[in-house]
């Protein structure tokens, strides 16, 4: 909330920057000041009321109060520039001018809306007040000129509250409970059966409200509630929700919002009236299909907050869901079509599917927001192909329009169509895909259970912007109330979660804790599964399947890997995983992590054979029992990858991490060896180390027991000299040693290697190509890079290692402090998610040129997770590195942010 917002221009400041810039830009009768490549400056909304006016679209008049007024205002103590009064004041009266009314007039009031508009779109995260203007004169000018006494006070007492609530800190809960009394009291159930005579004793009741509450009347002089709402605004930048929905959006807080300042139109004057939101197409599947819902004698809030269950604009729109309500094109025809023709007109001026909000006021069509729609990753690939197709764009600028990490929403999985389920309800399916997860009615018991490891189902009668952290924490969404539009939706599709909105038949009972349904209960904690897909909800679990990434998918991934220069690869070392990633178009293996292979069956019997072994010899005995596993393992990847690459990296993590963490497990161990406990536990004693990320594992290893490595380097090569002689194709692995701080060790180990590849090379008659590397994940690694060079023939940089001796942090212990980091503009991303381009990318930047000066050629790729994270992506294309390795899951993000890398143009993150 903003209760430290100034109420008045009293509390401007003096501006002493000379020539003054201009802070107002103002919009409407067929003319603008700002146009939609001015989003910096006038945000989106403003930007584009701008363009929708010049293109002589019916937009109600008004003006933008700047993003530079939002960085002014923050950077002096919640103040104003000097001149802003005074272009408020000129724009004000141009607004008048073409409405033929006056702001506070007794008379013929002009009523405003005051709304937020953030350059990156974001969904009710900020601030709106409506009506601004009313007060106890006006509302009775307002009931003359409009000749509706009902309606008048209907808008005044929806005025009072949420202006109350938005400026003046009161919450909108205490006017929901007064209204409920007279509801009862006068037996109605809705809203609308309110007659003017009701609606002035609401007004009543509600100026007590904030009286009580406040300790001050409700304020009657409209500059005194215009100069309120605008500081609450500018406020609501920096409120929770805002913050939160930045900090997952990747949204810089140095933005600023604009303040959209329109002359008010009126979805609630009766039954030839209506407002409502729209799409240009499907957002959930991309379709071209005209899109949305409206309410008829509502105003635009009403469709959004899930209040009224909102009616199809078109026939078949209608007819898809069952409904039995009218269609906007059956109960209004004649604007339907003229909205149909905007539509069109918006989608073909800015080549994208468009998110509209309109309003019907007696007949007469305006449009009061365009913006580019948020989609869901499946609808954005389907939008992008069918307008390369539709001739409105070309194939680069469909690869530059995907977000890379909302595919992450493609390759989640989706119910498996054989299971059984026992469906008990059925809502809107408002964004698709599935989840299965714990009941759970409030946000917070969602953040906290996720935090510990539950997968969870928020269930709310609806959602609000407040409940973002929630959403964000669950597995899925779903609502009882509200549209295809509403909060929950459009949040939810925005950030890849199933939803299921407007499950009118569910009863929720969040302080009993209980969802109910015909007969059914299912209580805090119980498990239900959702499908986005086709609104379904039911009991229990029900299994899921992955899905066949083809169609729309593939056609894009084609043209991005026709633009993009970086291979990648993936983090692999089970076929499963080999398997999934070629299938995601993954160009080798950039990281197989062989201690993985160490857990599997009976290996980790063998493995902790040779860890308590007392000399050499009983640790070649045990390592002898390894090596066919370890042959096997690397058989299988070079069969898979089919002569791409494949980089194995040698035994890296201590050893200590092989043995028993309790005595129960130490005895089980000492029982499958044949030892004492007491050895057992003696020598996991003996491998302690306070700071085993720092200590004994990766190459130390390999110097302290080579024995170790000679027998990884064994099965390596024994592997391509089997896969060779079966395919009769050459196999090349890489060899990568990690953990390097000197060239001496890499001298050392590489000798190892090719010992064993000459010996294994006489033996089974097969020559070997290969490549003898080092991961760089220590700072001092990488400034002696050109001396580990002379004898590395490849580098990997290990970028999680090398985030954590750059920094000092340890990324198992440092989640607890780095939000807080990130919070205070320490740090602008958590450096474990995305690369920090400054000084670990400074140092990958360094040990590539002396690398390659050394020697020329020198191949350099990350491994770490960062390479599938966008951000890092273009760093690396940018810093000139051959590869990225990631998750099979994220070949495909990795892929066309690399793509989008080359193509030079900004990162895509919204």
């Amino acid at each position: 909330m903003a209760t430290a917002s100034p109420a008045s221009p009293t509390k401007l400041a003096v501006h002493a920057s000379s020539p003054a810039p201009k802070w107002v830009y103002s919009f409407g009768d067929g003319r603008a000041e700002g146009r939609a490549e001015m989003r910096n400056l006038l945000g989106g909304k403003g930007a584009n009321l701008a363009e929708m006016s010049s293109l002589g679209l019916p937009v109600p008049p008004g003006f933008t109060i700047t993003t530079e007024v939002c960085t002014w205002y923050y950077a002096n103590s919640n103040a104003y520039p000097k001149e802003l009064e005074a272009e408020v004041d000129a724009a004000m009266a141009a607004m008048e001018k073409v409405v033929g009314a006056r702001f506070g007039d007794a008379g013929n009031p002009l009523l405003v809306s005051v709304r937020s508009g953030a350059r990156a779109s974001m969904p009710g995260m900020m601030d709106t007040v409506l009506n601004l203007g009313l007060n106890d004169r006006t509302v009775i000018g307002l009931a003359k000129s409009s000749g509706d006494e009902r309606f008048a006070w209907d808008s005044y007492r929806r005025f009072i509250q949420m202006y109350s609530n938005v400026v003046l800190d009161v919450g909108h809960h205490y006017f929901e409970e007064a209204l409920e009394l007279k509801k009862e009291d006068l037996d109605v159930q809705l809203d609308t059966d309110l007659k003017a005579d009701d609606w002035r004793a609401v007004v009543a009741e509600y100026k007590k409200i904030v009286e009580k509450r406040t300790g001050k009347p409700f304020p009657q002089e409209p500059r005194e509630q215009l100069w309120g709402a605008i500081g609450a605004v500018f406020g609501s930048w920096m409120n929770q929700r805002a913050i939160t929905y930045r900090r997952l959006h990747s949204i810089p807080e140095s933005w600023g919002t604009a303040v959209n300042v329109q002359a008010m139109v009126f979805g609630n004057m009766g039954d030839d009236c209506a407002t409502g939101v729209a799409f240009t197409r499907d957002p959930s599947t991309g379709t071209n299909l005209f899109y949305g819902e409206y309410l008829v004698n509502a105003q635009g809030e009403d469709v959004v907050a899930g209040i009224r269950t909102p009616q199809h604009l078109t026939v078949q729109g209608k007819e898809a869901q069952k409904s039995d309500a009218p269609a906007m094109e059956e109960v209004m025809p004649e604007v339907f079509k003229q909205l149909d023709g905007v539509r069109r007109t918006l989608e073909t001026h800015y080549c994208d599917m468009q998110d509209i909000e309109f309003t019907v006021q007696r007949g007469k069509l305006y449009m009061l927001q365009t913006r580019n729609g948020k989609r869901t990753a499946k609808a954005a690939l389907k939008i992008a192909v069918d307008m390369v197709h539709e001739g409105l764009i070309d194939k680069k600028e469909a690869v530059a329009r995907i977000v890379p990490a909302s595919l992450d929403q493609l390759l989640h999985p989706t119910l498996d169509p054989k299971a059984a389920r026992k469906v008990i309800a059925k809502g809107l399916p408002a964004s698709p895909g599935a989840a299965s997860g714990k009941v759970v009615f409030t946000a917070d018991d969602a953040e906290k259970q996720a935090r510990g490891g539950e997968k969870v189902i928020l269930v709310r009668r609806e959602t609000s912007p407040e409940d973002i952290h929630g959403m964000h924490a669950a597995e899925g969404i779903l609502t009882s109330t509200g549209g295809m539009t509403s909060h929950a939706a459009v949040v939810a599709r925005g950030m890849g979660k199933p939803c299921v909105a407007g499950a009118g038949d569910v009863r929720i009972d969040a302080r009993a804790g209980t969802l109910t349904v015909r007969g059914v209960t299912v209580k805090t904690g119980e498990f239900i599964t959702l499908d986005g897909g086709t609104g379904e909800i039911m009991q229990g679990v029900v299994p899921t399947v992955q899905p066949e990434l083809s169609g729309d998918f593939a056609r894009l991934m084609e043209w991005a890997d026709e633009v993009r220069t970086l291979g990648i690869r993936t983090n692999a070392e089970t076929p499963a995983d080999a398997e999934q990633a070629r299938k995601f178009g993954a160009e080798g293996i950039g990281l197989c992590r062989t201690e993985h292979m160490f857990f599997e069956g009976d290996r980790i019997v063998a493995v902790r054979q040779m860890i308590l072994a007392d000399d050499e010899k009983a640790r070649r005995v045990a390592l002898a029992r390894i090596q066919p596993m370890q042959r096997q393992d690397f058989v299988n990847l070079f069969e898979i990858m089919a002569g791409l690459p494949v980089t194995i990296r040698l035994l890296d993590p201590p050893l200590h991490e092989f043995l028993p963490k309790t005595h129960a497990d130490a005895e089980q161990v000492a029982k499958d060896l044949g030892v004492d406990v007491a050895e057992v536990e003696a020598r996991a004693q003996k491998l302690h180390e306070y700071n085993p990320m720092l200590g004994h594992r990766g190459v130390r290893l390999g110097i302290s027991f080579p024995e170790i490595y000679e027998m990884q380097a064994r099965a390596i090569f024994e592997a391509v000299a089997e896969v060779q002689k079966k395919a009769g194709k050459t196999v090349i692995p890489e060899v990568m040693i990690p953990l390097v701080a000197t060239r001496k060790e890499v001298d050392l180990m590489k000798a190892v290697i090719d010992q064993v590849a000459a010996e294994v090379s006489q033996i089974s008659g097969e020559k070997f190509e290969y490549l003898v590397g080092t991961m760089i994940e220590l700072p001092r690694a990488a400034l002696r890079a050109g001396e580990i060079a002379e004898t590395a023939e490849f580098f990997s940089f290990g970028t999680n290692d090398l985030t954590q001796t750059t920094f000092g942090l340890s990324r198992d212990d440092s989640a607890s402090f780095l939000e807080k980091y990130q919070q205070r503009g320490i740090f602008e991303h958590d450096p474990f998610a995305t690369l920090d381009a400054e000084g670990v990318g400074e140092l990958i930047e360094i040990a590539s040129e002396r690398g390659r000066k050394v020697r020329n050629g020198l191949k350099l790729g990350i491994c770490g997770e960062h390479g599938g994270d966008p951000a890092s992506v273009f760093f690396c294309h940018k810093a000139g590195l051959d590869y990225v390795s990631c998750s099979p899951w994220r070949v495909p993000i990795a892929r066309l942010a690399a793509a989008q890398a080359a193509l030079g143009g900004p990162l895509k993150t919204e």
